[in-house]
């Protein structure tokens, strides 16, 4: 994650005693960028290259994550801003089946659009061989062996497997698993 932190530079007076702070801060790029920021520099560039679909799209979610922080009355950190944009995944695709249903097939073009942006934020899918694997791993790791152990499953998994997967897919995976 890209983290800006303010530095003063300092030099020393000529008696080398003090150290004076200079007028100017620069700022220092520290690991990689994290979605939050990268979500505000596309937002500038999308209204530079006059990017409608990319504008509109990141307005909405930058709204709702500023939303949530109000409502939290705190910063949201990485995997909040990750479970944000993948509720707005979810929403347009559920948005397309409403559009679908009506003919609206304009509404379905401009929505595809959008997820097509929104996917640019989230981490790469898990496949579904990956996701099997993980959740055998963690039935094991947890000593699962009924239906009823599901919900154990699923508070072990769901923050491993870190937006990657949806909780639909997992839930679906995990009781196929403990069902055999």
């Amino acid at each position: 994650m890209f983290r800006t932190i303010r530095i003063s530079d300092f030099k020393h007076s000529v008696s080398g005693q003090k150290l004076i702070p200079f007028q100017k801060e620069t700022s220092v790029i520290i690991g990689n960028m994290d979605t939050k920021t990268k979500l505000n520099q596309d937002m500038k560039e999308a209204m530079r290259a006059r990017d409608k679909v990319t504008k509109r799209t990141l307005t909405m979610v930058r709204a709702a994550i500023q939303q949530t922080e109000k409502d939290r009355r705190e910063e949201l950190d990485e995997s909040a801003v990750l479970a944000i944009l993948q509720k707005e995944v979810k929403s347009r695709h559920e948005t397309i089946t409403e559009a679908k249903k009506a003919g609206r097939d304009d509404l379905v073009v401009d929505t595809e659009e959008e997820i097509v942006v929104l996917k640019k934020y989230l981490p790469e899918e898990m496949s579904a061989e990956d996701l099997h694997a993980l959740a055998a791993e963690v039935i094991a790791e947890v000593n699962a062996s009924t239906i009823r152990d599901m919900g154990n499953v699923m508070k072990a998994l769901i923050p491993r497997v870190a937006g990657r997967a949806s909780g639909g897919d997992i839930s679906k995976v995990v009781r196929e698993l403990l069902q055999n």
